[in-house]
This record gives C-alpha cells, structure tokens and sequence, in this order.
C-alpha cells in the first residue's frame, strides 16, 4: 500500500498442502495434519505481488523476509515493510535497516514487547523519571570493535555468494557463537528500540502497520472467496445439465444419487498447474462434460457430500 510518499509493502505465508513429494514439502501437524505441504511467502505492495519464495512448512518465515525484499526487481520498491510476529527474528530490524527499508512489524503482545525489549545508552537508573524504561544499556564499544565483521557479513548478503536465508537463520539463532553476532544483534537493539518508541507516539504508524497487515489478510480472502464462486458455478452448471440430461433418460437412480452430490466440493478440480491468457482460450464445452458424466457411473462422479 502507499501511505503519502512511502510505499508499504508486509509478505506473509500461505500454507498449500503438497499432493506428490517434494524437495520443500515437510510434515506440520498444524497445518497438515498427517499430510505434507509447503508455504508460499510472497511480498505484496500496492496491490501486486512483488517477490515470492516457496519454503518449507518446518522453516521460519523471518528468515525470508530480507530475500524477498532484497530480490525484488520490480519497479515497486517498499520503504516500509510490515509481518505479524512470525515475521521478527534477532536481526530483521538492523538488516532492513542497512540495506534502506524500515521493518514494521505488528506484533501480537506489543505491551510485553515494550517492557522487554528496550535499550538505552544509559544505565536504566538515568531514566527513572521516564514512563518507559530500557532494560539495559547498549554495548557501544562491541559495536565499533566488530563492525568490519559486521561489514563483511553485509556484503556477503549483497552479493548473494551464499544462501541469504542460511546467512540470517546463522545470525537470528539463539546461541551466541561469536562476538560478530553479538555486536549485530546489540545494533538490532537500537533500531528495534527506536521503533517501539516510535510506535508509542505515533498514531499514524501505528495505522498504517495495522492497515497493511489487515489489508493482506483482505486480499488473500478476497482471492479464496473469488475461486470459491468459481468452483460453486463450475459445478452448479455441470449438476444442472447432468439433471436435464437424467430427466431426459428418466434414469430414477442417478437422479437420486445427484440429491447426495455438492456444488461445494473440490476435490476433482486442479488449482496448481501453468495458467496462460495470451492465448486464443477455448470455453469449456460444459455439455459434453455433462453428457459424458451422465454416461458414467454416478460413484464416480467426485463430488458426493
């Protein structure tokens, strides 16, 4: 979306349950059940989507956030960027920060998030009188020592040598290998202070964060809702003519098997697959489908409630 002059785009996943193997496709009982699938994060802004990665159902989405910003080569480039809270990780804020994007993300318990996640460049005792207190002081002097390294790993990540989402995966896990990750997640300290006290004070981000989440949330129901008619109609013309055509043959049986088949069911229908509209499209010819479902065996039709 487009608030004034700043473009702001937000990426979230969408869950697809994964039919045949695949290299991405993982187990996730959440989402899955006993079944497989992958997640498709995909970067939306104005109303387009930018950038997408397919990733599996087991692996962070924060960690493909800078990926579908960064590889986005569209002439939409978002200032701004927004994810719910899957989409935050140790790094994300100092990352986005020095490659020229905002990271705005909504979290879900934003009040905890202020009382714990906080820092100041003075001990918490110089701001007693504040409403709001860090947690700690920085670790300036760590910064400065390992900025070079900081530096190298910046470039590492501009230059695509190696796999972005490996690079941040490394650099947001929790244990603290280094000197080098700890003096870049003391930097994701400031940048992420700064916003939580941005977001405290201004209405107007705190909209617009919120805007464009919910207007993602919009888009993708808006989608599923549009393909949701479109089968309810696919079906509701091949049941009508397959009905004509029973009536015709008076064949009593299969008209009282259709009374057990939905319009609502999906499970004949492809959604995957290449789509192409360059083309001379043919319409579908949905009395022969008809006719040739009301030759066959009405167990077979697909679409029995």
């Amino acid at each position: 979306m487009t608030f004034g002059d700043v473009v702001h785009s937000s990426s979230d996943g969408q869950k697809f349950e994964s039919s045949i193997p695949t290299v991405n496709a993982r187990y996730s009982a959440k989402y899955f059940g006993l079944k497989k699938g992958v997640v498709a994060y995909t970067l939306l802004a104005s109303h387009v989507p930018l950038s997408a990665r397919i990733i599996g159902a087991n692996e962070h989405e924060s960690h493909y956030v800078f990926n579908v910003l960064f590889n986005n080569l569209t002439d939409i480039q978002p200032d701004t960027h927004s994810t719910d809270t899957h989409g935050a990780n140790q790094v994300n804020f100092a990352l986005l920060h020095l490659f020229g994007y905002r990271f705005a993300p909504r979290y879900r318990d934003f009040r905890r998030k202020v009382q714990t996640g906080l820092y100041g460049f003075k001990h918490p005792n110089a701001y007693t009188s504040c409403a709001l207190k860090p947690v700690r002081r920085i670790k300036e002097s760590l910064i400065q020592s390992e900025w070079e390294n900081v530096e190298r790993i910046l470039l590492s990540l501009a230059l695509k040598s190696t796999s972005q989402s490996v690079i941040v995966s490394k650099l947001s896990s929790h244990r603290r290998q280094n000197r080098t990750k700890q003096a870049l997640w003391e930097f994701e300290h400031i940048i992420r202070s700064l916003y939580l006290l941005d977001y405290v004070d201004s209405p107007l981000l705190r909209r617009n964060v919120h805007r464009a989440s919910q207007h993602e949330q919009e888009l993708w129901n808006e989608c599923t809702r549009l393909i949701a008619n479109a089968v309810v109609y696919y079906n509701s013309v091949i049941l009508s003519e397959v009905l004509s055509t029973l009536n015709t043959q008076s064949n009593q049986g299969a008209i009282d098997t259709l009374q057990r088949v939905t319009p609502l069911a999906w499970q004949h229908i492809n959604f995957y697959g290449r789509y192409r509209f360059d083309g001379d499209l043919r319409p579908i010819d949905l009395v022969k489908v008809a006719a040739e479902l009301a030759k066959s065996d009405s167990k077979q039709w697909g679409m029995t409630a």
